[in-house]
């Protein structure tokens, strides 16, 4: 049985993670031409904006939901990928976003070392 401080802990980072993502998700729907111009900016093609909220969402899904543990883990991985390279860009480019995407690599590995297993 996992103790009460590991799961205050994947609840908090997870939860935290989640509403950062709801947030870039939301962003990426309700405002893409302004998404759409940063993405220009740090070199990624703009078809990307509509996918990538898109995968955000199901990501959060798989995670919350747990119906497929593989499912998790991809939505894990697929996060993981998405913060770095998002780092790795705005650093490339020097506008001082590059922080956040650290900030959100953190709460996904306290996540997922967090997370409840079968």
């Amino acid at each position: 049985m996992r103790n009460t401080g590991q799961r205050i802990t994947y609840s908090i980072a997870t939860v935290l993670l989640s509403l950062l993502m709801l947030a870039s998700a939301s962003m990426y729907l309700l405002n893409p031409d302004e998404v759409a111009k940063v993405f220009t900016a740090l070199g990624y093609p703009t078809y990307l904006v509509y996918p990538l909220a898109i995968a955000k969402l199901l990501g959060l899904t798989a995670i919350w939901t747990r119906k497929s543990i593989t499912l998790a883990e991809w939505a894990y991985a697929g996060f993981f990928f998405d913060f770095i390279l998002a780092s790795l860009a705005h650093w490339r480019v020097e506008d001082g976003s590059w922080p956040l995407p650290f900030v959100a690599l953190a709460l996904l590995l306290t996540s997922y070392a967090t997370r409840p297993r079968p």
